[in-house]
C-alpha cells in the first residue's frame, strides 16, 4: 500500500504516489475500451499536427517572399490551402478529444461511485458507527469520482505535449541546440509552483473533512422535512445557519490564503518564463536581421518557441497535476482497502433443527468503548416461544438484536441457531430465517407495496405477498384508506407522495417484518412506540396468534405488552439480572416488579 499520509507526503514519495496512475488507466480501460482507444488515437494526432502547422506556416511565408520575386502566387496559395486543411484537421481532432472526454467522464464517474457504494455494502455495521470511516467515505466520494479521468486526461495531455515538444525540438535544433535547452528551462518555475501548492491543497482537503461533513449535516437539518418541525419549533434555523456560515468562513479563509500565495508565486516565477521567451525572440530576430534566417524561418521559430514554451509549461503542469490527482486517488484506494471481515461459513441449516436460538455466555464491547455492552448473557429461546427483553436505555437490549441478526459478532461466547454458530451460517440463508423491525425503522419514499416488499427482496414485486404481510402486520386499514392502495407513493420527496402518521408508518414497517415467509424468528424492537397503549395490546395479541409457531423477541417499555411473553429477561448494564415469566418475576419482587409497579402507578 502506498504511503499517502498527507503529513509526510513529499517528493521523496512521488514514486509511491504515482502508483495510482496505472490503476486509473485500468479503470478507464475497463469502463470503455473503444472510448479509451479513441482518446489515445486523437491525442496522438493532436500531438503531431501543431509542428506540421508551424512548418507549413514557414513554407507559406517563404513562398510569399518567393512569389513576390517571381511574380507567381501559385505555390504560395497552395500553402494557404494546406495550412487551412491542417487547421481544420486540428480543430476536428480537438473537438473529438472533447467529445471522448465528456463521454468517459460520465461513464467513469458512475463506475467509481458504484465502486464506492459496492465497497460500502461489504462493510460491517461497526464501520458505519466510526467517525473516521465517514471521513474516508466523504473524501473518496467528494473527489475520487472525478480524479481518475482527470489523471488519464493529464497523462494523455502529457503524451500530446511530449509529441509536440519532440517535433518542435527537431525544428529548433536546426537553429541552435541551446534554444532547445532554453525552451525547457523556461517552463520550470511554473512547474515548481503547481507541484508545491498541489500538495498544500490536498493537505487542506484531507484535514478539514470533518468540517465539510458538518456543513453537509447542517444543510440536511435545515432543508429536510423530517427535521424541519423541530428546527422551526425550537427556532434552531438561525443557530444552524450561523454555524454553517462560520464553517464556510473558516474554510474560505484557508482557501483564500492558499489562492493568494499560489497566485503570487505563480506571477513572480512566471516573469522568469516571460524573460526567457523574449530573450529567445531577441536572439531569433537578431539572427534574421543578420541574414542567418529567412522571414519564414523567423516566423516559424518565433511560433515554435512561444508554443513550445507553453507546451513545456503544460507538460510540467500535467506532471504536477498528475501528482495532485494521485494524492486524491489515494483517498479512493485507501477507502477501497478498508479491511472486510472474512465471509462466514456457507451452512444453510444447523445440526439440531428445531433447537431454536441460544446465547451461550455472550459478551460484546463496542469498538473504542471501555465498558462491555453485554457481559456473559445466556438464554435459550425455543420454537414457538416469545421472549421479552426489559431494561433501561443502554442496558443491552438492542445490542442483543444486532448480535442475533449478525450485524455484530460477539467478542466473547457464541450465538447459535439450530445448534450452529451464527458465524458458520450462509449470510443469505440466515437472514431469511430472521425478520426484524427496529425502533428507528426506515421510511422508504417508495410506493406502499415496495415499502412492505423490501422485507424480502426476492418477493419485492409480488402483491399477494404484500397483502399477506399487511394482514399479519394489521396494516390493511391504513392501506385501504390511501388513494391508490399499494401503489400510493409515500413520503414527500417525490410528486404525489402521501405522508403517514408515526403509528401508520409503524404498521407498514411491522408488515415488512412478515414478508419473509421462511422466517422462524421475528424480532420487534420497540415497534409500536408511536401507537396508543390500547392499540399496542391489540397488535401484540394479534401478533401472538399469527406467530404461534415462530420464535419472537419483543422489546417494549410497556409492561402491558411485555407480560404477554412466555419469558421475560431483565437486563441491567449488559447483564441478565432476572429471568422468568411475568408471574414468576412479580413473585420475586425484584427489579422487574419494581419497574412494573412504577408503571402501573402511572396509569392510576
Amino acid at each position: 500500500m502506498a504511503n499517502t499520509d498527507p503529513h509526510r507526503l513529499g517528493w521523496g514519495s512521488v514514486r509511491d504516489v504515482f502508483v495510482f496512475t496505472r490503476r486509473a488507466f485500468g479503470l478507464v480501460w475497463t469502463t470503455s475500451q473503444w472510448l479509451a482507444y479513441a482518446f489515445c488515437f486523437f491525442t496522438l494526432l493532436a500531438g503531431l499536427l501543431p509542428a506540421t502547422l508551424a512548418y507549413v506556416s514557414k513554407l507559406l511565408v517563404d513562398g510569399v517572399v518567393a512569389a513576390r520575386a517571381l511574380h507567381d502566387p501559385g505555390p504560395a496559395l497552395n500553402y494557404v490551402v494546406l495550412e487551412a486543411a491542417a487547421v481544420i484537421a486540428l480543430a476536428l481532432v480537438q473537438k473529438a478529444i472533447g467529445v471522448t472526454q465528456s463521454l468517459l467522464r460520465a461513464q467513469l464517474g458512475q463506475r467509481v461511485n458504484e465502486m464506492i457504494l459496492e465497497k460500502a455494502l461489504t462493510l460491517s455495521l461497526v464501520h458505519f458507527e466510526d467517525s473516521e470511516f465517514y471521513d474516508k467515505l466523504s473524501q473518496a466520494r467528494r473527489q475520487a469520482s472525478q480524479r481518475p479521468l482527470s489523471l488519464v486526461n493529464r497523462t494523455f495531455d502529457l503524451l500530446q505535449q511530449c509529441l509536440i515538444l519532440s517535433t518542435y525540438g527537431v525544428l529548433l535544433w536546426q537553429f541552435s541546440p541551446y534554444a532547445v535547452g532554453l525552451l525547457f528551462l523556461a517552463g520550470l518555475p511554473t512547474f515548481w509552483v503547481e507541484a508545491r501548492f498541489a500538495k498544500t491543497a490536498f493537505q487542506l482537503f484531507t484535514w478539514r473533512s470533518p468540517e465539510s461533513r458538518m456543513q453537509t449535516y447542517l444543510e440536511t437539518l435545515i432543508a429536510r422535512e423530517d427535521y424541519v418541525k423541530e428546527v422551526k419549533l425550537f427556532s434552531l434555523g438561525e443557530l444552524f445557519l450561523n454555524r454553517y456560515r462560520d464553517i464556510f468562513h473558516k474554510l474560505y479563509a484557508e482557501d483564500r490564503a492558499l489562492t493568494l500565495r499560489r497566485a503570487g508565486w505563480g506571477y513572480a516565477l512566471g516573469l522568469l518564463s516571460t524573460l526567457a521567451l523574449y530573450g529567445a525572440y531577441y536572439w531569433i530576430v537578431q539572427a534574421t536581421v543578420s541574414g542567418r534566417l529567412t522571414l519564414g524561418e523567423m516566423s516559424m521559430y518565433l511560433l515554435v518557441f512561444k508554443q513550445g514554451q507553453q507546451a513545456v509549461t503544460s507538460s510540467l503542469s500535467s506532471i504536477g497535476g498528475m501528482y495532485e490527482d494521485n494524492l486524491y486517488l489515494s483517498n479512493l484506494y485507501d477507502f477501497m482497502a478498508i479491511p472486510v471481515e472474512l465471509e462466514a461459513g456457507g451452512e444453510t441449516q444447523g445440526p439440531v433443527p428445531g433447537d431454536g436460538l441460544r446465547f451461550e455466555k455472550v459478551s460484546f464491547t463496542y469498538p473504542g468503548a471501555e465498558e462491555p455492552a453485554l457481559e456473559d448473557v445466556s438464554f435459550h429461546l425455543k420454537p414457538g416461544h416469545k421472549l421479552a427483553l426489559v431494561g433501561e436505555n443502554g442496558s443491552g437490549k438492542t445490542t442483543i438484536v444486532k448480535l442475533l441478526s449478525r450485524l455484530y459478532s460477539p467478542t466473547g461466547g457464541v450465538v447459535k441457531l439450530d445448534g450452529l454458530d451464527l458465524q458458520k451460517w450462509d449470510e443469505l440463508a440466515l437472514r431469511q430465517r430472521i425478520g426484524v423491525i427496529f425502533q428507528d425503522f426506515m421510511r422508504y419514499h417508495f410506493p406502499v407495496g415496495e415499502n412492505i416488499g423490501v422485507g424480502d427482496v426476492v418477493a419485492l414485486d409480488e402483491q399477494p405477498r404484500w397483502e399477506e404481510a399487511a394482514r399479519k402486520g394489521q396494516a390493511q386499514e391504513v392501506i385501504a384508506a390511501l388513494p391508490e392502495g399499494y401503489q400510493t407513493q409515500l413520503g414527500r420527496w417525490f410528486k404525489g407522495g402521501r405522508e403517514l402518521s408515526g403509528g401508520q408508518w409503524q404498521k407498514i414497517a411491522l408488515a415488512r417484518a412478515f414478508m419473509r415467509k421462511g422466517a422462524d424468528l421475528l424480532v420487534l424492537d420497540e415497534p409500536t412506540s408511536a401507537v396508543d397503549p390500547k392499540a399496542e395490546v391489540q397488535i401484540f395479541e394479534h401478533f401472538r396468534k399469527v406467530t404461534e409457531n415462530q420464535m419472537a423477541i419483543l422489546i417494549s417499555h410497556r409492561f402491558s405488552t411485555v407480560r404477554m411473553a412466555d419469558e421475560i429477561m431483565v437486563l441491567e448494564k449488559g447483564r441478565v439480572v432476572e429471568f422468568g415469566s411475568h408471574e414468576q418475576l412479580l413473585e420475586k419482587d425484584g427489579h422487574y416488579a419494581t419497574l412494573f409497579k412504577l408503571q402501573a402507578a402511572g396509569y392510576r
